[in-house]
């Protein structure tokens, strides 16, 4: 069973919870996301599969649980490992926000642990994503304007947080 910290609004550690228990209670705990970028600035996505959060739009490439006393820096390597195929060795960390949603029948109150990767790695996708794709800046603020249900809403929650040069 995986365990995760239980932080405060300032993600300092509160107490230790299962990852189904934190789901369930609904208890805020810490999640590694990141954006990643290639050497021409091209923003990479995956669409998630349809059994996932934001099932068949385009997320962040990389998100997961920060298991119980895991460093985030070693919890983004894992997870860029786990769900793109490449550990990272060139990434930086942007910030932090609360997002807090009910979906899949449960209730994801995260801590959500931004970074930036800069890669030119080519992905090996596992079971979560069913395609990945590059987009320049000008392609994604066209597209999040024109088209934002291509789109998840967690990454629509951290481009809005994070990245609000991307909303013309």
């Amino acid at each position: 069973m995986e365990y995760v910290d239980i932080v405060d609004t300032q993600n300092n550690s509160i107490g230790k919870a299962s990852r189904i228990d934190a789901h369930d209670k609904g208890f805020l705990h810490r999640v590694v996301i990141s954006e990643v970028h290639d050497s021409k600035s091209r923003w990479l996505l995956v669409r998630q599969a349809k059994d996932r959060q934001d099932g068949g739009q385009f997320v962040s490439p990389v998100g997961g649980h920060v298991t119980s006393g895991e460093d985030p820096k070693d919890a983004l390597i894992r997870e860029t490992w786990e769900e793109l195929g490449f550990k990272p060795t060139k990434f930086s960390y942007i910030g932090q926000t609360i997002f807090n949603r009910y979906i899949l029948n449960r209730q994801e109150n995260h801590l959500f642990m931004v970074y930036s990767i800069h890669s030119n790695a080519v992905p090996k996708l596992n079971i979560e994503a069913i395609e990945y794709r590059y987009f320049t800046e000008n392609e994604l603020k066209k597209g999040l304007k024109i088209t934002p249900q291509l789109f998840g809403d967690a990454f629509h929650f951290v481009v809005d947080r994070f990245f609000p040069h991307l909303r013309i």
